[in-house]
């Protein structure tokens, strides 16, 4: 397939995952109309490529992401129906990382405040640096949060500590997002990106359809019973069993060998 160019992102394919870095370093990769297109379009690439197992979000520079660049949208005029266009596509970004059929990893460095924040939380695993600072300042400054984090985040952290971050807009380190659940695993600073490399090449190796099974099952496991969830289950099972990897995985096992998934 022919790969797409962006201007405010970088996209990399890497042995068996994509690499998605965000390239707006100048405003510390603050959010505009433009990012969000290229990184939607960008994660599709990732997505209708057979070759990339998973994908890799992160920023160019000294920060993950710190939000809307408000500069930027101080100089422009838009109209209601274009600011609320605007928006819906900040929760577009949210939503086709949490629906990628691929699990999607997020190395946060530096800053990630709103946007970025809730980017952050869209996505299956976040590995953050642990002197990297998150926070949603959006109730201080006047405004609201998007992308799913009123749903994202009590189920990460508990309803009690998700008020907390949403009504103080206190930021975080990595150590703290890592004690409360926010965030997979806190790192030092400078071995981020190496365990990030590290984690997503051992994701890479994992069954392609089984983890976009799991990646869905649960993350809408609370919008069914649990005897719904039960046939969900028997039914993604039921699946596997008829694909080249089932077999692939079980003659791995008997051969004490580390299987090679196809994806098919």
């Amino acid at each position: 397939m022919s790969a797409l160019s962006f201007d405010t992102v970088i996209y990399n394919k890497h042995a068996a995952h994509a690499e998605i870095r965000f390239n707006r370093p100048h405003r510390l990769n603050a959010v505009v109309e433009q990012f969000y297109r290229e990184l939607i379009a960008a994660l599709r690439q990732a997505e209708a490529d057979p070759e990339v197992r998973a994908v890799l979000l992160t920023g160019e520079g000294r920060a993950f992401c710190v939000g809307a660049d408000l500069k930027e949208h101080a100089a422009g005029e838009r109209t209601p129906y274009q600011r609320r266009q605007y928006l819906q596509l900040g929760n577009d970004a949210c939503e086709t990382i949490f629906r990628l059929n691929k699990p999607v990893v997020a190395a946060v460095n530096g800053y990630a405040l709103g946007a970025g924040a809730e980017m952050a939380c869209s996505c299956d695993f976040v590995l953050m640096a642990e002197g990297a600072q998150l926070g949603f300042p959006e109730v201080s400054i006047g405004t609201f949060v998007g992308g799913g984090v009123t749903r994202f985040l009590p189920r990460l952290v508990g309803l009690p500590k998700a008020r907390e971050l949403m009504f103080l807009g206190e930021r975080i380190n990595g150590t703290e997002a890592a004690r409360i659940g926010l965030v997979t695993r806190a790192v030092a600073d400078e071995a981020l990106q190496e365990e990030a490399q590290a984690f997503i090449a051992k994701l890479s190796t994992k069954a392609p359809i089984s983890m976009a099974l799991a990646k869905k099952l649960l993350n809408t496991s609370d919008e069914s019973t649990i005897d719904a969830q039960l046939t969900r289950e028997l039914d993604g099972l039921f699946m596997c069993t008829t694909t080249e990897d089932w077999k692939e995985g079980v003659a791995a096992f008997a051969e004490k060998r580390s299987p090679n998934f196809k994806g098919c």
